[in-house]
């Protein structure tokens, strides 16, 4: 048993939806969430770039005392998960990715949408799992334009974010997608004005949070570094930016909460 942390990072506070689903499933475990926030967005950076900013979190998050890592955001794992693992073989290190397979096992129309930052859709490893298992079945590659600016500044009820969300989600309306899936860590913030948008199309929108949540689950329980039953945990958050984006972060986390406490 371990009391410990686990990290999670983002570039921002897209991660939060992936922090609200290792809280619902591991109410016991402490969780220490950075949000870059300084350098943030990630989409349109080098890889170089972003190796650089993961590399950066996962340091300042072992001064903390974590026991594993969780990459919150879909571009730092396309780029830098791998180097990760590399640099810190002992650490568990749980990354994200798209959520391609289970959508292209469940399509019946045979044609998915995914709606991701432009680096992700670029990446080789989302080349390679849509390569793997989307054999018979079109895969559209759609870029979000502004949703994790939007979700950045807390827009995501405003008519800024309805705009946005119409003008990436309606075309696909008539392209005969039966699936969507959100590939970016910030679109689930977004999720239930996308889902309006495709009400009465028989259109399924997945993200692949409560999957990590999941894996994030089985890993503890296979290294033996759960917190035990009952382990009074806690919740901590930290960010390379200001102090007011620290804050915001809290207040974003202190809402998701409130919400799941429904």
């Amino acid at each position: 048993m371990n009391r410990a942390a686990i990290g999670v990072y983002d570039s921002g506070m897209g991660g939060l939806s992936v922090w609200r689903e290792l809280r619902r499933l591991l109410p016991c475990e402490s969780l220490i969430y950075l949000g870059d926030g300084k350098n943030c967005p990630y989409g349109g950076r080098s890889r170089e770039e972003i190796i650089g900013f993961a590399e950066a979190a996962v340091e300042r998050l072992l001064t903390e005392g974590v026991k594993m890592v969780v990459v919150g955001c879909n571009t730092a794992t396309t780029a830098a998960i791998d180097h990760l693992r590399q640099r810190w073989p002992e650490l568990p290190i749980v990354g994200l990715e798209p959520a391609v397979k289970p959508a292209c096992l469940a399509t019946r129309s045979r044609k998915i949408a995914v709606l991701a930052t432009e680096h992700s859709l670029k990446s080789d490893m989302f080349l390679r799992t849509a390569s793997r298992y989307a054999d018979d079945v079109e895969v559209l590659k759609v870029v979000g334009r502004d949703f994790v600016e939007i979700v950045e500044e807390s827009e995501e009820h405003s008519e800024r974010a309805e705009r946005a969300v119409r003008s990436v989600v309606e075309p696909l309306l008539t392209e005969g997608v039966d699936k969507i899936v959100l590939g970016c860590t910030h679109y689930p913030f977004l999720r239930p004005l996308i889902e309006d948008v495709v009400v009465g199309h028989d259109i399924e929108v997945i993200d692949s949070g409560e999957a990590v949540a999941r894996r994030v689950k089985w890993l503890l329980e296979r290294y033996d570094i759960a917190a035990e039953e009952g382990n009074e945990s806690h919740l901590s958050f930290l960010t390379f930016h200001t102090e007011e984006y620290r804050l915001l972060l809290e207040r974003k986390a202190q809402s998701i909460l409130e919400q799941m406490s429904k």
